[in-house]
């Protein structure tokens, strides 16, 4: 397998492991859908972690493979590519990424269909398909310039340059940079944190900001409107409420 599962503590962690880079191949933008599809199924997953091992993220797509590729092939496959990394983005519980080495390109898209992004001081990320005569094709001109902002995205993608962590930090691409060592032990940490939590109104508050954030006020407002009433029928919400009048916040225990 391209892309290992692994499961303990209502964690999830996607291992990317196709040496030496993680170069996201068909097979492996495939089994990131697969392994998307099953983590939203299980109740047993509460949170997940993409990792890709203690050197590199992913460095981007198989350009061999690519290369191989003429417009009708892509316009066939740019469609599941699309798909495969929207899956993950969509997966209805949070989502770290925990990044060393180089994300550039498709590990980059990859990393940013991730809530919460914590890297590596070795970490260097971009999108450098332009160097390619191509743009970015699996959501980096649209999830980029929504993290980032419109003039720091189109810098990234115009020029096709890599950012170090120190960098990504202050522009808001990653959240978090520890020492390489640390990344995964830290990402795991902060998933399994949020594993304790309400699982629905986790689910609630993802879908609540990612879908408003692509609609209008007033819809994006519906949302979270339905979402916040819906809760009011859920145990999880009975015993945060009854936790915080008997015992004070922050000490509930959620089923």
């Amino acid at each position: 397998m391209t892309v290992n599962l692994e499961v303990a503590d209502g964690v999830a962690t996607f291992r990317l492991d196709r040496p030496p880079m993680n170069a996201l191949d068909t097979a492996t933008q495939d089994r990131l859908r697969e392994l998307a599809d099953e983590v939203t199924r299980r109740d047993d997953v509460r949170a997940v972690v993409i990792w890709g091992g203690e050197k590199v993220f992913a460095a981007g797509a198989d350009i061999k493979e690519m290369r191989e590729m003429d417009h009708a092939a892509m316009v066939a496959r740019s469609g599941d590519l699309q798909d495969s990394f929207t899956a993950v983005a969509r997966i209805p519980k949070p989502v770290v990424a925990a990044v060393t080495g180089y994300a550039l390109g498709g590990g980059c898209e990859l990393a940013l269909c991730a809530d919460f992004r914590i890297a590596g001081e070795n970490a260097k990320l971009g999108q450098p398909e332009i160097l390619l005569g191509l743009i970015p094709g699996a959501g980096g001109t649209q999830r980029l310039a929504r993290l980032v902002g419109l003039a720091k995205a189109k810098d990234l993608i115009f020029t096709g340059r890599q950012v170090k962590a120190d960098e990504a930090l202050t522009i808001g691409l990653v959240d978090r940079v520890v020492p390489a060592e640390e990344v995964y032990e830290q990402a795991h940490a902060w998933a399994a944190r949020l594993a304790r939590g309400p699982a629905i109104a986790l689910r609630a508050a993802k879908e609540s900001v990612d879908r408003g954030l692509e609609t209008d006020l007033d819809s994006g407002l519906a949302i979270e409107r339905t979402w916040f009433a819906g809760l009011f029928a859920t145990e999880d919400r009975e015993i945060g409420m009854r936790s915080f009048v008997e015992d004070g916040p922050g000490k509930a225990t959620f089923r």
